[in-house]
């Protein structure tokens, strides 16, 4: 059993939402609380005071529409300023936000919003709009955040606000009365689980949840108020939303800007402290980096600077000074490669925070070698995200850290997580058998399996339904063979293995179209087409080298025998993997079923 460190009282935390809202403009209305992007895509700042006068409109917008306390309200969007200011408005109504990815099809935003019961829906445009016109009865209420709508149901975001501004001409205390009679255990989101398999699950959140989470960081000292973040995760994600919470707490401010080909735009542009991401992203980001330098003397200087950055790991994670001719080379290394490489995420970067999965180590290795502190965290959408996050000034690599203050971990005999604390759900909605399973006398059942150390930091080694027994009796965690694949093979954009009662265990392997094109056109190729690669004999034997360089870091009984490519990315839209990037193992597994068959033909 693992528990947070003592020395922090974290149940002095506030009510609500709300009122960690307000708290925080009281400190002072006219510091930064955001910047987003205006109508020309630069940047554009909003003090705390300007973020609650717009806040309170909408809060009061939304009383004037009939909310009650604890109705749902949905929110379908990217995430942009927009999302950030209707869930707080939410928040102070005293009503309770329903999470809608905005890649989510029509049946699933259907589902959801029957499930939910949602009185009202904030959509951000016109193809948000078409997938719920025709699934909402005339009680419903539907706001657009960009343009209009002849549909006598759909109102504009400045509608709302001019009800808002009404309202409270008539009712100027209405809003700071829903915020005093938010109590902690009043419902303040229904995140829908993005679900490998079945119909997503709403996880019940309170305001408790939000609020413990903020004032929990706060007893790590992970960020302070002088703090940047650059925030472009989904907000229908917990770990997004958690980042809100987190600043709501602390006060820092946050550059928002949802549109995952502008980050490293953004990330030049606004020089933030910190950013959280997901692996894909940091995969996404080593990967580029290495193949652009990949050829003659770049790839040479590239090379050695990492070779000097990976000696440099271990006497750094143990807090000592590089001495002698390593200092001098790691210095040199700095200057050519990995300074290059800061300056392009704005230079002014502490840390990063990776969750959502699990970080590849060698990912995780690739980036502290290069002097960028990649640090995990753990969570799930049922404990509010965060239970656990490393300390990036004293990283373990390949841990996901301590737990917070207040929470608790658990080892069971079978190797299963369980997790004990304030930011734990209250539950599925509507789900009270799947509830009783997993809410077992105050713990929850994460289906991670995983490892404490004798100083109480938790290691994630698989999910304990993905683990794959081969006929030989052996048992594979997919997540270590895929982690391994994806770290040794630039051009990999996903891989998923398979072995379940089989002799050995082979993969389907996605490329990353930029990657591979970006390969043929440098090898002299007579074709840049994806669809005519996937199928080249040279693709195949390039991939053989990275995965023979894969198994060389893997036990015997885990090495992947066979691979095949696909001919496409695994995609959202095509029910492979969760909005959150997980993969749908089953779905891929009846999708894909003959070409992994044809992989065990000598079986």
């Amino acid at each position: 059993m693992s528990t947070a460190p003592a020395g922090y009282d974290v149940s002095d935390r506030a009510p609500s939402v709300g009122a960690m809202f307000v708290s925080q403009v009281a400190k002072g209305s006219q510091r930064e609380a955001f910047r987003h992007r205006n109508a020309q895509l630069g940047w554009e700042s909003m003090t705390w005071g300007q973020t609650k006068d717009v806040v309170f409109e909408l809060a009061a917008g939304l009383l004037s529409l009939g909310l009650q306390p604890e109705e749902r309200v949905a929110i379908a969007s990217q995430t942009r300023i927009e999302w950030i200011l209707a869930d707080l408005a939410v928040m102070c109504a005293g009503g309770a936000t329903t999470t809608i990815y905005p890649t989510s099809t029509a049946p699933v935003i259907d589902y959801i919003i029957a499930d939910s019961d949602s009185k009202v829906l904030v959509v951000e445009d016109a193809e948000q709009l078409a997938k719920v016109v025709g699934h909402t009865g005339s009680s419903v209420t539907i706001v657009l955040i960009e343009g209009s709508s002849d549909d006598e149901r759909v109102i504009t975001w400045e509608q709302l606000r001019e009800r808002g501004r009404a309202h409270l001409a008539e009712n100027p205390d209405s809003v700071e009365e829903a915020i005093a009679a938010t109590n902690p255990d009043s419902l303040a989101t229904l995140i829908y689980t993005s679900g490998t398999t079945g119909q997503p699950k709403g996880v019940r959140l309170t305001h408790d949840c939000w609020s413990y989470v903020g004032h929990a960081v706060v007893g790590i000292d992970l960020v302070r108020p002088d703090d940047l973040q650059f925030l472009w995760l989904p907000l229908s994600h917990v770990f997004g939303k958690t980042l809100i919470a987190i600043q709501l707490e602390i006060g820092f401010a946050s550059a928002v800007d949802g549109v995952i080909e502008r980050i490293v735009e953004g990330l030049g542009e606004v020089k933030p402290t910190f950013m959280a991401g997901a692996p894909r992203i940091f995969e996404k980001v080593r990967a580029r980096v290495r193949l652009g330098a990949a050829h003659g003397v770049k790839a040479k200087i590239a090379d050695w600077a990492f070779a000097v950055g990976e000696r440099s790991i271990e006497p750094r994670l143990r807090g000592e000074p590089l001495k002698g001719p390593l200092k001098v080379q790691y210095a040199i290394a700095d200057r050519l490669v990995f300074s290059k490489l800061k300056n392009r995420l704005g230079g002014r970067i502490k840390f990063m925070v990776s969750g959502s999965n699990k970080l590849n180590a060698q990912v995780q290795r690739w980036f502290y070698a290069a002097g960028l502190v990649v640090i995990e965290g753990y969570g799930l959408t049922e404990t509010s995200a965060v239970v656990a996050v490393n300390d990036p000034r004293t990283p373990r690599l390949g841990t996901v850290g301590q737990a917070l203050p207040g929470t608790t971990f658990r080892i069971a005999e079978d190797g299963e997580v369980l997790v004990s604390g304030p930011g734990v759900a209250k539950g599925y909605h509507g789900l009270e058998d799947q509830s009783a399973e997993s809410f077992v006398d105050g713990w929850l059942h994460t289906g991670d399996i995983g490892e404490l150390d004798a100083d109480g930091y938790l290691k994630i080694t698989d999910r304990k339904k993905d683990l794959i027994k081969t006929s030989g009796g052996k048992y594979v965690a997919p997540q270590k063979v895929e982690g391994a694949l994806v770290a040794a093979c630039p051009y990999a954009s996903q891989v998923v293995v398979s072995g379940e009662g089989r002799k050995y265990v082979t993969a389907l392997i996605a490329l990353d179209p930029d990657s591979i094109k970006a390969w043929a056109t440098s090898n002299g190729e007579q074709t840049d087409d994806y669809a005519a690669l996937v199928t080249s004999s040279k693709v195949h034997d390039l991939l053989q080298t990275h995965v023979d360089a894969a198994n060389a870091q893997l036990e015997r009984h885990e090495t992947v025998k066979r691979f095949a490519v696909l001919p496409a990315e695994l995609s959202v839209d095509e029910g492979e993997v969760t909005p959150s990037m997980k993969i749908r193992r089953r779905a891929i597994a009846d999708k894909y079923d003959d070409l992994v068959a044809s992989l065990y033909d000598e079986d």
